[in-house]
């Protein structure tokens, strides 16, 4: 069951990240970093990666309240959820789905994970940076179709996703404002989607990576059929945000 007003800040390393810096975060029950955000504020209390993340710009030393969550833990919950090949391979998506399924909130609000990336400028808080999401990998044709597909997982488990920054996103949640989360927290749930039939479709694809290492077997999966799927869960989620309002 979800925690009856958990609320998980989920940071990334967009530039506006740093806009959390100065938030009262006192109804906020985990605050989960996503690699380099750690570094935005000292009081997070999870900091995932991937097993390549380098371990010079990992931290040096943690509070004992803090926890590391590497592909050991996070790879088995995505897998719950479906896997990497229809969740997105990359790491805001799979940070949502850890939290999800390990700290079961009522809320997960996401800053700093955007995913847009200006030609001129900073793409990070830190300054300039890979963009993890604009590589070439089959997972992430449509990073808006995984954005609404993990908005519907979430909905399907009681939780609300929401977006706490201000400028362009690849992200589909409602914005909302950081003062809101508490009375979303506490606020009912939507009803839960009918997710049959992009469901359905994934499991008659059958692309399922048990090892999470999607890249060793990427020639067995077809493009044209995910972007089919990709669809299904967009337009899913377009009729359900439009029965919602």
């Amino acid at each position: 069951m979800p925690d009856p007003a958990g609320i998980v800040l989920i940071l990334g390393s967009g530039p506006n990240a740093v806009a959390s810096r100065d938030w009262d975060v006192s109804a906020v029950t985990h605050i989960v970093a996503i690699n380099n955000a750690w570094r935005v504020r000292p009081d997070w209390s999870h900091l995932i990666h991937p097993e390549d993340f380098p371990p010079d710009r990992r931290p040096s030393a943690c509070d004992p309240r803090q926890r590391i969550v590497t592909a050991a833990d996070y790879v088995p919950v995505q897998n719950r959820y479906g896997g990497f090949v229809y969740a997105g391979g990359t790491m805001a998506f799979t940070a949502g789905y850890w939290a999800l399924g390990a700290l079961r909130p009522r809320v997960m609000a996401f800053i700093g994970c955007d995913m847009v990336y200006p030609r001129q400028g900073n793409t990070h808080f830190y300054g300039t940076g890979a963009a993890d999401p604009l590589r070439d990998d089959i997972t992430l044709q449509n990073l808006e179709a995984k954005s609404a597909r993990l908005a519907l997982c979430a909905a399907m488990d009681g939780c609300h996703c929401v977006n706490l920054s201000t400028g362009e996103s690849r992200l589909t949640f409602p914005r909302v404002d950081p003062h809101d989360l508490p009375a979303l927290s506490m606020a009912a749930p939507a009803p839960r989607p009918d997710l049959s039939g992009p469901l359905t479709a994934e499991a008659t694809l059958g692309y399922h990576v048990p090892s999470g290492r999607y890249w060793e077997e990427r020639d067995r999966f077809d493009a044209v059929a995910l972007r089919q799927v990709d669809a299904l869960w967009l337009s899913t989620h377009e009729a359900r945000s439009t029965a919602l309002t």
